[in-house]
């Protein structure tokens, strides 16, 4: 599953944080890499002079090993990470988010990186960018660095139709997405395996505070379930299930403690059935 889908959608009658943005300033999508950059957790602590690891990623793509002979003039702890990624990692997400610009009928994709400091492997990221882009002359491209993004998603996310990042990036800024859209009670995602079998989810965590209160809000998991039946095929089911979703907020008199209302877990998902057998 190395793609790592995320919807960022305010829907009416929500709270965002952000002063007067409406629903239509707020919609767009972010397509993280799942697999690879900093986050395949090799590095290692050390303390002396001298020292020799070995580290090994496997991948059903590739293999690699790393060794390493560290020597240092400080009889100090040290600590290091490494990060990598690959041609075929990087094309896959890359092409990826070009085609689902292409399937939604929007017109601009934006890497993410920072490559003015990590030069070596964001660099190369742009390469890949910049090449798989040529493939698709109608759609508008650009490039930003992660701490810049993140001040645009703020001032301006009507700007952002499709943002496709590495891995350590995009996790940081999809949990900025999910505040700006109203919360985590809102937030779905996607881990998906174009090849071969995904899993759909909220983006929340578990909260074992409140099990048992029926009080969490269900429409995070309502709206992955929108997402799974989409990635299957069937698109009418997936607009109905989210303009059921839609029509219950747009409405607003039922709303989950972190909406601002009292309605219980079953309260809120009932209300969404109603309307979606309606629908």
């Amino acid at each position: 599953r190395y793609i790592n889908l995320r919807p960022i959608k305010l829907y009416p009658g929500l709270y965002t944080p952000l002063k007067d943005k409406e629903p239509k300033d707020i919609n767009f999508y972010v397509v993280r890499e799942n697999t690879e950059d900093f986050y395949v957790g090799t590095g290692g602590r050390f303390k002396g002079l001298n020292y020799k690891d070995h580290l090994e990623i496997k991948r059903k793509l590739y293999n690699l090993n790393f060794s390493l002979d560290i020597s240092s003039d400080r009889d100090e702890e040290f600590a290091y990470q490494i990060g990598e990624i690959s041609k075929p990692g990087t094309e896959r997400v890359i092409r990826y988010a070009f085609n689902l610009a292409q399937k939604k009928g929007l017109k601009k994709v934006m890497s993410v990186d920072k490559a003015n400091v990590l030069s070596d492997i964001y660099g190369f990221w742009r390469e890949i960018f910049t090449k798989i882009s040529k493939n698709y002359p109608n759609i508008e491209t650009e490039f930003s660095y992660v701490d810049a993004i993140t001040m645009w998603f703020v001032k301006n996310p009507e700007n952002f139709e499709v943002v496709v990042a590495p891995n350590m990036f995009g996790d940081i800024i999809t949990d900025l997405g999910a505040m700006i859209q109203g919360g985590l009670g809102i937030a779905a995602g996607g881990n998906i395996n174009p090849e071969g079998i995904s899993m759909f989810e909220p983006i929340h965590g578990s909260a074992p505070k409140y099990k048992g209160k029926e009080v969490v809000n269900p429409l995070a998991t309502i709206l992955s379930g929108a997402m799974l039946v989409e990635n299957l095929g069937e698109t009418k089911i997936a607009e109905s299930i989210e303009k059921a979703v839609y029509n219950v907020l747009e409405k607003g008199n039922v709303k989950t403690k972190d909406l601002g209302g009292t309605a219980k877990t079953y309260e809120m998902g009932d209300a969404v059935a109603d309307k979606l057998e309606k629908i």
